[in-house]
Protein backbone atom coordinates (compact mmCIF):
# COMPACT_ATOMS: atom_id res chain seq x y z
CA UNK A 1 0.00 0.00 0.00
CA UNK A 2 1.32 3.28 -0.83
CA UNK A 3 1.83 6.29 1.86
CA UNK A 4 -0.53 9.03 1.00
CA UNK A 5 2.01 12.13 1.06
CA UNK A 6 1.90 15.95 1.83
CA UNK A 7 2.11 18.05 -1.19
CA UNK A 8 5.87 18.88 -1.92
CA UNK A 9 7.67 21.59 -1.06
CA UNK A 10 10.37 23.72 -3.20
CA UNK A 11 12.51 24.94 -0.39
CA UNK A 12 13.93 23.61 3.08
CA UNK A 13 15.50 25.44 5.30
CA UNK A 14 17.16 23.48 8.18
CA UNK A 15 18.22 25.28 11.60
CA UNK A 16 19.46 23.83 14.90
CA UNK A 17 16.77 25.71 16.74
CA UNK A 18 13.95 28.14 16.02
CA UNK A 19 15.48 31.46 14.90
CA UNK A 20 18.65 30.46 13.35
CA UNK A 21 16.87 30.13 9.85
CA UNK A 22 14.89 33.19 10.23
CA UNK A 23 17.90 34.88 11.49
CA UNK A 24 19.93 33.90 8.29
CA UNK A 25 17.74 33.24 5.26
CA UNK A 26 14.68 34.65 6.62
CA UNK A 27 14.72 37.67 4.23
CA UNK A 28 15.08 34.94 1.18
CA UNK A 29 12.50 32.66 2.20
CA UNK A 30 9.88 35.58 2.50
CA UNK A 31 11.25 36.30 -0.68
CA UNK A 32 11.01 33.11 -2.19
CA UNK A 33 6.72 32.77 -1.05
CA UNK A 34 6.35 36.00 -2.62
CA UNK A 35 7.58 34.40 -5.77
CA UNK A 36 5.04 31.80 -5.69
CA UNK A 37 7.07 28.87 -3.97
CA UNK A 38 6.05 26.23 -1.54
CA UNK A 39 8.59 26.77 1.50
CA UNK A 40 9.29 24.74 4.84
CA UNK A 41 11.28 25.41 8.28
CA UNK A 42 13.05 22.26 10.20
CA UNK A 43 14.26 22.86 13.73
CA UNK A 44 16.24 20.10 14.63
CA UNK A 45 15.22 21.12 18.70
CA UNK A 46 12.98 22.98 20.08
CA UNK A 47 15.83 25.50 21.68
CA UNK A 48 14.87 24.76 24.82
CA UNK A 49 15.83 24.81 27.74
CA UNK A 50 16.42 28.85 27.20
CA UNK A 51 17.01 31.49 30.38
CA UNK A 52 13.89 33.96 29.50
CA UNK A 53 11.34 31.17 28.60
CA UNK A 54 9.10 29.46 30.10
CA UNK A 55 9.83 26.28 28.17
CA UNK A 56 8.91 24.40 24.94
CA UNK A 57 5.81 25.37 24.42
CA UNK A 58 6.73 29.00 24.70
CA UNK A 59 9.18 28.95 22.18
CA UNK A 60 7.07 26.77 19.74
CA UNK A 61 4.28 29.68 19.46
CA UNK A 62 7.08 32.07 19.11
CA UNK A 63 8.15 29.63 15.82
CA UNK A 64 4.52 29.49 14.68
CA UNK A 65 4.58 33.28 14.09
CA UNK A 66 7.27 33.74 13.06
CA UNK A 67 6.67 31.07 10.38
CA UNK A 68 3.25 32.95 9.88
CA UNK A 69 5.04 36.36 9.60
CA UNK A 70 7.33 35.13 6.96
CA UNK A 71 4.67 33.01 5.47
CA UNK A 72 5.95 29.51 5.01
CA UNK A 73 4.25 26.76 4.16
CA UNK A 74 5.59 23.61 6.97
CA UNK A 75 7.37 24.26 10.18
CA UNK A 76 8.57 20.97 11.36
CA UNK A 77 10.16 21.08 14.59
CA UNK A 78 12.29 17.26 15.20
CA UNK A 79 12.06 15.92 18.93
CA UNK A 80 16.38 16.03 18.99
CA UNK A 81 17.87 17.48 22.53
CA UNK A 82 19.22 21.30 21.97
CA UNK A 83 22.46 21.74 23.64
CA UNK A 84 23.22 17.90 23.45
CA UNK A 85 22.69 17.76 19.80
CA UNK A 86 25.06 15.46 17.97
CA UNK A 87 25.80 13.88 14.37
CA UNK A 88 24.26 10.72 14.90
CA UNK A 89 22.19 7.69 12.86
CA UNK A 90 19.20 8.51 14.70
CA UNK A 91 19.27 11.91 14.15
CA UNK A 92 20.20 11.50 10.30
CA UNK A 93 17.24 9.21 9.61
CA UNK A 94 14.72 11.39 11.40
CA UNK A 95 15.94 14.72 8.95
CA UNK A 96 16.37 12.24 6.15
CA UNK A 97 12.68 11.02 7.01
CA UNK A 98 11.85 14.65 6.68
CA UNK A 99 12.92 15.24 3.33
CA UNK A 100 11.31 11.59 2.39
CA UNK A 101 7.65 13.06 3.20
CA UNK A 102 8.40 16.13 1.50
CA UNK A 103 10.48 16.11 -1.37
CA UNK A 104 12.20 19.21 -1.41
CA UNK A 105 13.98 20.30 -4.96
CA UNK A 106 16.12 22.45 -2.59
CA UNK A 107 17.52 22.67 0.62
CA UNK A 108 19.79 25.09 2.97
CA UNK A 109 21.86 24.17 5.96
CA UNK A 110 24.38 25.95 7.98
CA UNK A 111 27.31 26.61 6.43
CA UNK A 112 30.15 26.19 9.25
CA UNK A 113 31.34 26.82 12.84
CA UNK A 114 29.72 29.08 14.40
CA UNK A 115 32.37 30.92 17.12
CA UNK A 116 31.47 31.72 20.40
CA UNK A 117 28.09 30.40 19.92
CA UNK A 118 26.12 27.25 20.28
CA UNK A 119 28.14 24.39 19.09
CA UNK A 120 24.80 22.64 18.17
CA UNK A 121 25.07 24.91 14.81
CA UNK A 122 28.32 22.47 13.86
CA UNK A 123 26.57 19.31 14.44
CA UNK A 124 22.99 20.72 12.79
CA UNK A 125 25.52 21.37 9.44
CA UNK A 126 26.49 17.37 9.62
CA UNK A 127 23.16 16.48 10.10
CA UNK A 128 21.97 18.31 7.44
CA UNK A 129 24.56 17.00 4.82
CA UNK A 130 24.19 13.45 6.03
CA UNK A 131 20.10 13.75 5.61
CA UNK A 132 20.13 14.91 2.04
CA UNK A 133 22.34 11.62 1.10
CA UNK A 134 20.51 9.50 3.43
CA UNK A 135 16.83 10.80 1.07
CA UNK A 136 18.14 9.28 -1.47
CA UNK A 137 19.59 5.72 -0.24
CA UNK A 138 17.10 2.60 -1.78
CA UNK A 139 16.98 -0.95 0.13
CA UNK A 140 16.67 1.34 3.25
CA UNK A 141 12.64 0.82 3.45
CA UNK A 142 12.59 -0.54 7.05
CA UNK A 143 14.25 2.52 9.05
CA UNK A 144 12.63 4.99 6.77
CA UNK A 145 9.12 3.43 7.51
CA UNK A 146 8.66 3.06 4.09
CA UNK A 147 8.57 6.51 2.70
CA UNK A 148 10.05 6.65 -0.76
CA UNK A 149 13.45 7.64 -1.87
CA UNK A 150 13.66 11.16 -2.76
CA UNK A 151 16.29 13.01 -4.51
CA UNK A 152 17.52 16.51 -3.11
CA UNK A 153 18.69 18.64 -6.79
CA UNK A 154 20.46 21.40 -5.22
CA UNK A 155 22.36 21.98 -1.65
CA UNK A 156 22.98 25.76 -0.27
CA UNK A 157 24.30 26.52 2.65
CA UNK A 158 23.93 29.77 4.78
CA UNK A 159 26.45 31.74 7.26
CA UNK A 160 24.73 31.42 10.98
CA UNK A 161 28.47 32.67 12.15
CA UNK A 162 27.92 36.65 12.51
CA UNK A 163 30.68 37.23 15.18
CA UNK A 164 33.41 36.47 12.44
CA UNK A 165 33.78 38.19 9.12
CA UNK A 166 35.74 35.46 7.27
CA UNK A 167 33.34 33.78 4.95
CA UNK A 168 32.68 30.08 4.94
CA UNK A 169 34.20 28.18 1.65
CA UNK A 170 31.86 26.68 -0.65
CA UNK A 171 31.54 26.37 -4.66
CA UNK A 172 30.01 30.02 -5.30
CA UNK A 173 28.94 32.83 -3.27
CA UNK A 174 26.24 34.57 -4.10
CA UNK A 175 23.69 37.20 -2.27
CA UNK A 176 19.93 37.12 -2.42
CA UNK A 177 17.90 40.76 -2.86
CA UNK A 178 15.88 40.47 0.14
CA UNK A 179 15.52 44.69 -0.16
CA UNK A 180 11.68 44.31 -0.66
CA UNK A 181 11.57 41.47 2.79
CA UNK A 182 13.95 42.86 4.84
CA UNK A 183 11.18 43.90 7.56
CA UNK A 184 9.45 41.09 7.92
CA UNK A 185 12.80 39.29 8.26
CA UNK A 186 13.50 41.43 10.84
CA UNK A 187 9.60 41.20 12.37
CA UNK A 188 9.71 37.39 12.36
CA UNK A 189 12.66 37.52 14.28
CA UNK A 190 11.15 39.79 16.89
CA UNK A 191 8.39 37.19 17.25
CA UNK A 192 11.07 35.35 20.07
CA UNK A 193 10.67 38.35 22.69
CA UNK A 194 12.20 35.12 24.52
CA UNK A 195 15.51 35.22 22.59
CA UNK A 196 15.87 39.05 21.82
CA UNK A 197 14.58 41.10 24.45
CA UNK A 198 15.06 45.06 24.32
CA UNK A 199 18.62 43.74 26.24
CA UNK A 200 19.70 42.65 22.96
CA UNK A 201 18.63 44.97 20.65
CA UNK A 202 22.64 44.63 19.52
CA UNK A 203 21.58 41.80 17.74
CA UNK A 204 19.19 43.30 15.19
CA UNK A 205 21.79 46.09 14.60
CA UNK A 206 24.36 43.20 13.69
CA UNK A 207 21.54 41.11 11.72
CA UNK A 208 20.58 44.60 9.21
CA UNK A 209 23.68 45.90 9.06
CA UNK A 210 25.12 42.99 7.43
CA UNK A 211 22.25 42.31 5.41
CA UNK A 212 22.45 46.03 4.09
CA UNK A 213 26.55 45.63 3.38
CA UNK A 214 25.56 42.47 1.41
CA UNK A 215 22.81 44.00 -0.15
CA UNK A 216 24.79 47.25 -1.03
CA UNK A 217 28.00 45.17 -2.26
CA UNK A 218 25.73 43.12 -5.06
CA UNK A 219 24.15 46.25 -5.86
CA UNK A 220 20.86 46.21 -3.72
CA UNK A 221 19.36 47.95 -0.89
CA UNK A 222 19.63 44.51 1.47
CA UNK A 223 20.93 40.79 0.82
CA UNK A 224 21.66 37.59 2.11
CA UNK A 225 24.60 35.15 1.22
CA UNK A 226 24.13 31.68 0.05
CA UNK A 227 26.69 29.25 -0.77
CA UNK A 228 26.45 26.08 -3.06
CA UNK A 229 27.35 23.37 -2.20
CA UNK A 230 28.54 22.22 -5.24
CA UNK A 231 29.69 24.12 -8.46
CA UNK A 232 27.31 26.56 -9.67
CA UNK A 233 26.56 26.63 -13.62
CA UNK A 234 25.15 29.09 -15.98
CA UNK A 235 23.84 28.60 -19.00
CA UNK A 236 22.56 32.51 -20.29
CA UNK A 237 25.32 34.25 -18.64
CA UNK A 238 23.62 37.21 -19.87
CA UNK A 239 20.11 36.70 -18.50
CA UNK A 240 21.88 35.66 -14.68
CA UNK A 241 24.21 38.44 -14.73
CA UNK A 242 21.49 41.14 -16.04
CA UNK A 243 18.01 40.26 -15.14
Amino acid sequence: MSLELPEPLDVIAVGAHPDDVEIAVGGTLAKLVKQGHRVGIVDLTDGEPTPLSSGPDERLEEARKAAELLGVHERITLDLPNRRLFDSFEARVELGKVFRKFRPRIVMGIAAKTPMASPDHWQAMQITDAGIFYSRLCKWDDDFDGLPVHVVSKQLWYPLGFGTLEAPAGSGHFVVDISDTLSVKLEAIRAYQTQFPPTKQRVFTLVESQNRLLGTSAGFEAGELLISATTLGITDLVGTLLP
